[in-house]
């Protein structure tokens, strides 16, 4: 269900390469969950004791309501297999400190919901998708000069350096291109505004 590539964040404790595996769409051994529903407790107090079969047992029991969860939250799939797999990361990564006065499901819920709210809310959806397709209709009306150069340093986040040898052009070029363009972008982007988005 998620991408085999992320970010890790910063953990006390490494994620083990079992749960690394568990926690993937494109694992064809996922692990059986036939251990009772009752044994939570057991499963915590193992995983604490260092055995990662015992946390990877959890993940496999709890994976599919916490994306559940995390979807019903973004609505997005992709932001949904992040905020899930970062749950589980960082739950692991602070396992020592459950203090095990609740569900380790209760526990994990609340680090899930926690991850999948620092994402945009819809309204910030909208509104970023909004402002993308009118920044991108502004692009489109630079000159191509300065809409290649906007592009490759702006969107695609290439350097200086990297942009002057794909165009084939000098550093000091691209540099005055760039200003330029954003210049130009910033008085569209003006003009859009005042004029209640007409051009």
């Amino acid at each position: 269900m998620l991408h085999a590539t992320f970010i890790q964040p910063e953990m006390r404790m490494q994620p083990p390469i079992g749960l690394l595996n568990t926690l993937s769409a494109s694992n064809p051994h996922r692990l059986p969950s036939a251990v009772a529903r009752d044994d939570e407790h057991l499963l915590v107090a193992a995983a604490k004791r260092g055995d990662t079969h015992a946390f990877e047992e959890l993940v496999s029991r709890y994976e599919a309501k916490i994306f559940r969860l995390t979807m019903n939250i973004t609505r997005n799939r992709e932001d949904a297999e992040d905020a899930m797999q970062d749950a589980f990361l960082k739950s692991y990564a602070h396992l020592k400190d459950f203090q095990e006065d609740s569900r380790f499901y209760t526990w994990l819920v609340r680090i899930a919901a926690n991850e999948a709210d620092w994402g945009p809310s819809p309204e910030q959806r909208f509104a970023q998708t909004e402002m993308h397709e009118i920044l991108a209709a502004v692009i489109d009306k630079l000159e191509p000069d300065f809409r290649v150069v906007f592009v490759l340093r702006d969107v695609e986040e290439l350097s200086t350096e990297e942009t002057a040898k794909v165009l084939g052009i000098s550093i000091p070029a691209v540099k005055s291109r760039l200003l330029r363009a954003r210049l130009k972008l910033r008085l569209k982007l003006d003009r859009y505004f005042r004029q209640g988005g007409s051009n």
